[in-house]
Order: C-alpha cells, then sequence, then structure tokens
C-alpha cells in the first residue's frame, strides 16, 4: 500500500466501519484497526484492510480517521500514532467527546509536527451507510482542504467551521437537537397511535409540514413499526453524549432544561431495551399511555 493513497481507520464499530466500507467503495485504499477481534472478521470489501497491528496504520496512511468511544481510546490511540508514524500526519478526529479531550488531543499531536483536525459527525449509524453523513470539520483550513475528495467519500456535505474546536462546540449544538427530537418523536407517534391513526401515514404527512424533523424522518419509522433493530445508536453514546452536551453548557453558563427533561425517558427506555436502538422511547411513552398495539 502506498501511503499518499491510503486512509487509515481507528474505531471500525458502527461509523467507523461504515465510514471504511464507504471510502473503499469509493476507490481509496483503506486499513482499518479496532481492538475487538468480533468486528474485525466481519468486514470483506475489496480496497479494505483490517488489522489487529494498530501501529501499521499510521505505517501506511496518509491520512487517519478515529472513530472512538471515549477519551482513553483518543489518548490510545495518539500515542500509538506518534510512536508509529513514520513522518508528519492528519488525523481527523471525529469522536463526540469533551472539548477538553480534544483540545489536549491536539495540542500533544501537533506538538510532534503533526495535524489534528477536529471533525465530529452529524447522522446516524444508518445514515452513515448510506454516506447520509455531515462533517463538522474544524483547524487547519489547508488540511481540510486536502481532505475534502475523502470527505466527500464518506459523507454527503462537510463545513470548515474555522479553529480547532468549532467542530465539537457544533456537534454538541446539533446533538442536544437529536437528544430531544428523538423524544419528542415518540411522544408525537404515541399521541396519534392512540388518537387512531396510521402512524406511518401520520410521518408522511409530518415530513411535509412545520413539524418535521430530521429525527422524526430517520427514527419515526422504526417508531412506527415497533421494531428497535438494527442498532443505529445506542444508549450508552446517548448517555455519553447528553453527560458531554450538559457539561458543556454548564460551563459557559446556559440552562438546557430540555435536554435534562428527556434523560428520564431515555433512562426508562435503557431499563428494557438496552441492547436496541435510541427510538425505544417510543414503547416508554406507550407504557405511559397505556397504549397497546392492535387495540
Amino acid at each position: 500500500m502506498r501511503e499518499e493513497k491510503t486512509v487509515g481507520i481507528y474505531g471500525l464499530g458502527i461509523m467507523g466501519g461504515a465510514i471504511a466500507t464507504n471510502l473503499a467503495n469509493a476507490g481509496f485504499n483503506v486499513v482499518g484497526f479496532d481492538p475487538d477481534p468480533a468486528r474485525l472478521a466481519t468486514f470483506d470489501v475489496k480496497g479494505l484492510t483490517v488489522t489487529d497491528d494498530v501501529s501499521s496504520i499510521a505505517r501506511h496512511a496518509w491520512l487517519l480517521i478515529s472513530s472512538l468511544p471515549n477519551e482513553t481510546a483518543l489518548k490510545d490511540t495518539i500515542a500509538d500514532i506518534l510512536a508509529s508514524a513514520p513522518g508528519p500526519r492528519t488525523l481527523v478526529e471525529t469522536s463526540t467527546l469533551s472539548l477538553e479531550a480534544k483540545l489536549s488531543a491536539a495540542e500533544s499531536f501537533q506538538a510532534a509536527g503533526h495535524t489534528f483536525l477536529d471533525c465530529p459527525l452529524s447522522g446516524t449509524g444508518a445514515q452513515a451507510r448510506n454516506r447520509d453523513l455531515t462533517v463538522y470539520a474544524s483547524g487547519n483550513s489547508t488540511a481540510i482542504e486536502a481532505a475534502a475528495p475523502v470527505f466527500d467519500g464518506f459523507a454527503k456535505t462537510w463545513f470548515d467551521l474555522g479553529e480547532i474546536g468549532n467542530g465539537s462546540r457544533m456537534k454538541y449544538v446539533a446533538n442536544l437537537l437529536v437528544a430531544v427530537h428523538n423524544v419528542v418523536a415518540a411522544e408525537a407517534l404515541v399521541l396519534a397511535m392512540k388518537a387512531g391513526l396510521d402512524p406511518h401515514r401520520v410521518i408522511e404527512v409530518v415530513r411535509h409540514g412545520a413539524g418535521g424533523s430530521r429525527m422524526f424522518e430517520v427514527r419515526g419509522p422504526m417508531m412506527a413499526e415497533g421494531v428497535y433493530s438494527p442498532v443505529t445508536a445506542g444508549f450508552p453514546m446517548y448517555f455519553k453524549d447528553i453527560s458531554i452536551i450538559g457539561a458543556f453548557a454548564s460551563s459557559i453558563g446556559v440552562p438546557t432544561p430540555l435536554l435534562a427533561a428527556v434523560l428520564p425517558i431515555y433512562q426508562a427506555a435503557a431499563k428494557e431495551h438496552s441492547d436496541e436502538d435510541v427510538a425505544s422511547v417510543c414503547a416508554v411513552y406507550e407504557q405511559m399511555s397505556r397504549y397497546t398495539r392492535g387495540e
């Protein structure tokens, strides 16, 4: 593999795996790493090489993408890159993590002569598979422009938001809306179903008016069917995101009462539907409303 033609992926979960697959299908040479052997065994895509040797990623790839579950994983990834990269590398960091973690990682990475781009993604796992993501890119504009062909390989659109950290700030704003809209979509659909309306018809009609939202369109069909798999977003990720957003908002003195209000709904859903998609908050509203489908 020639490094200038190769993209490295750290983390092959729901998002990272979809990114790796789409880039390979778009004609890139992709080498991907994940610490979970079971995940490595699921990929059989032309142009995508998976490895359990994390040090090989930075040796081969000209641009690196990380999609990670937590701050510890980011610290470990930065350390692995610094130890194995033979020359300057650009890291496109797509995870949703605290601003402090992103800025700390950027400082240590760039002090070693590399380029760090803070680039969270907007979209569900299903959207990632369909190349329907938005990249909130922030950092060096020249590096962002150089990465544009790669963004185009796995996302529908991207934005240069300026200084490092603005990508994360934008993601907090977007995910606050996502967290609230997902619950409101469930609330509205249970109201519709108990009122005798066909939920599929409600989704089709409402999406054309002022009451529509992307979550209503994306997760509404799962709620209408009452089927919450495959998982496009899980509860651990939502709890992590809600915590990060709440802490960030508090740090700059912005109250988020609606974000706080939806948390108990997610917690109730997670008790009964821990292995299912967060669209299962709809089931909580059905229980609260004493509504049984088919009656």
